[in-house]
């Protein structure tokens, strides 16, 4: 009875070692690339897109150009951001990568948001940026820094996060994101302007505000 307790433990010891690498076992894609296909006539549906058949791949799929083109800079945030991802490069599309280019006009900012699904990863190209992330709840700690050209600089998943130009001319980023398709949420945008919108009462309490500003930002935001 002893050696059959012996070799039972044996055993399971052998699969607490060899769990763990049987469940690591193929993280990534089995093929070579899955390019986004408009529609599913011959492909195969993964990670959210119809993948194109290899034989029509060609490399136009896997180039973007104009990053280097400066952007004009109209919105109220004094920033616009050119975001290529599998949206608009379609042999992404599994990769788990994209980037962005970031134009500041003077005193312009990237408002504080968040990426969902990604780590991002920003370089300074020209100019000089005030950026940072809060820690999350409940220390909520400011890690701020300001970064000059060839400066680098990381904003954990998730985490809110922002960059604003304190230089005394326009400024450029760009940065890599760990997503195909990282998504964005801007704080105030998202919480001001949903559609419908959130009852001003239930703000006015989070926000500590008179409900009357409140609805005077959701107007301001309202699309």
């Amino acid at each position: 009875m002893a050696i059959k307790t012996l070799s039972f433990l044996a055993v399971l010891s052998l699969l607490a070692i060899t769990l763990p690498l049987a469940i690591a076992s193929d993280p990534s894609s089995l093929q070579d690339f899955c390019v986004s296909a408009n529609s599913s006539i011959n492909g195969v549906f993964v990670n959210g897109k119809f993948c194109k058949d290899p034989k029509l791949v060609t490399e136009d799929d896997f180039f973007f150009s104009g990053l280097h083109v400066p952007r004009p800079v109209t919105s109220p945030v004094g920033s616009t951001v050119t975001a290529v991802n599998v949206n608009n490069l379609l042999g992404l599309n599994t990769l788990g990568i994209s980037i962005v280019r970031i134009d500041y006009a003077v005193n312009g900012q990237n408002p504080p948001h968040t990426h969902p699904r990604a780590t991002e990863i920003l370089m300074v190209a020209g100019g000089t940026l005030q950026v940072g992330f809060v820690t999350s709840n409940p220390e909520n700690r400011l890690i701020t820094k300001t970064l000059y050209a060839g400066d680098v600089f990381v904003f954990p998943e998730g985490l809110i996060h922002f960059q604003a130009n304190v230089g005394h001319s326009p400024a450029v980023a760009f940065a890599a994101l760990s997503s195909q398709n990282p998504g964005v949420i801007t704080i105030a945008n998202t919480v001001f302007g949903s559609n419908p919108a959130i009852n001003p009462s239930i703000l006015a309490r989070a926000f500590q505000l008179n409900p009357k500003i409140v609805m005077d930002l959701q107007g301001k935001f309202k699309k």
